[in-house]
């Protein structure tokens, strides 16, 4: 039976992969509502996530905050520097920052999307997402949690088919640049 259920899921991917691009319109659109539904009744998975990076950046956004909305991150974190969330550059220096701390806590040892350690109760209040031209946004997002109000920006960069997390501004704290001076010092 599962070799079935496996040869099937084969054959849907295969054959999602051979449409032309008109064909899975309805397809994304329909992976949206999902993300949506998601995020008003359950945990959302990161892979839900990965697939909403390329429905476009609002949607990548809204179900970035949908797994926090909705307990958090769910399953296994990517190894620090090799999460599909980020830019090729955000990773590297993601991966940097983790091989520069040496077996001590890295300067990145806090949740970005929250700016934080622990979260709960967490609410989204505002998400402004404006693309600045085809592979580039930005997205304001305001939130509480455990009642302290935070406003995040995030700077977007589409890689491939896909849009990724290439910064994360809190107030004036670039967390791009904060992690390029730990880079630089490291040599």
């Amino acid at each position: 039976m599962r070799s079935v259920m496996m040869l099937s899921a084969a054959a849907v991917a295969l054959a999602a992969c051979s449409q032309d691009k008109e064909a899975r319109a309805p397809e994304t659109a329909s992976a949206s509502a999902t993300a949506g539904a998601t995020a008003a009744t359950g945990p959302v998975s990161r892979d839900q996530v990965y697939a909403a990076a390329g429905e476009g950046p609002e949607a990548f956004v809204r179900a970035i905050y949908a797994q926090y909305v909705n307990g958090g991150p769910q399953g296994e974190q990517p190894a620090p520097g090799q999460d599909p969330m980020f830019s090729r550059t955000m990773n590297a220096l993601i991966g940097a920052d983790f091989r520069a701390a040496n077996g001590e806590v890295p300067t990145l040892n806090y949740d970005p999307f929250c700016v934080c350690q622990d979260q709960g109760d967490f609410v989204v209040t505002a998400t402004a997402v404006a693309q600045a031209d085809a592979n580039t946004a930005e997205a304001n997002v305001a939130f509480t949690n455990m009642g302290e109000p935070k406003t995040l920006k995030l700077k977007l960069v589409r890689e491939g088919p896909n849009w990724k997390v290439d910064d994360i501004i809190d107030g004036t704290d670039s967390l791009h640049d904060t992690l390029m001076a730990v880079a630089e010092a490291a040599g």
